[in-house]
Order: C-alpha cells, then sequence, then structure tokens
C-alpha cells in the first residue's frame, strides 16, 4: 500500500486543534484544584480576597484573564493562517452548458 500525502493545512488544523485542547485542559485543571481545593470546608471559615471567597477569586476571577492572555499567546506563536480553498492546479474547470460552474 502507498502512502498518500497528506495536506500541510491538515497537520497544522490537528496541531492547533491539539493546542486548544491542551489549554483547555489546563484551564479545566486550574478552575477544579482552585474551587475545590480551596472551596472545600465550612464556609464560615472561607478566606477572602476582595469581598470574595478565595476559591471563587483564583478559580473564576483570576482565571479567566490568564487563560485568555494563554490563548492570545498561542494564536500569535503556533496558529497560521491558510487558505481554506483547494489549489488552483486541483479545482475542476468544467462548465456546464448553461455556463455555470459544476
Amino acid at each position: 500500500m502507498s502512502k498518500q500525502t497528506q495536506d500541510w493545512r491538515f497537520a497544522q488544523a490537528n496541531k492547533e486543534a491539539l493546542l486548544c485542547l491542551g489549554a483547555y485542559a489546563l484551564y479545566f485543571v486550574w478552575w477544579y484544584v482552585s474551587g475545590y481545593g480551596l472551596g472545600d470546608g465550612d464556609p464560615e471559615q472561607y478566606s477572602t480576597i476582595l469581598g470574595l471567597p478565595a476559591w471563587f477569586f483564583y478559580s473564576c476571577i483570576v482565571g479567566y484573564p490568564l487563560i485568555t492572555v494563554l490563548l492570545w499567546v498561542m494564536v500569535r506563536l503556533f496558529f497560521k493562517d491558510m487558505p481554506l480553498d483547494e489549489p488552483l492546479d486541483e479545482k475542476s474547470t468544467h462548465v456546464d452548458a448553461e455556463g455555470d460552474d459544476a
């Protein structure tokens, strides 16, 4: 069996998808550890930051801007702008009787 060559765009899209899944997994772990790790126990004993429970502050208030910055950096460094249409040499140039592209 001959091995088909894969379009470079699929390899890039797979890389970008894996980066997104990894970032989401990292964010979920951050949120889970912050929320359930610091939020476990008696609510009367919670420490507060800016009037919010520490578990909420770290999981929601700090986590969201951190993941936003991480995703921005990921897009700037690892994502590539690529054409989604087929190359011209592979396109069919067949025109039917009415003059519309087939």
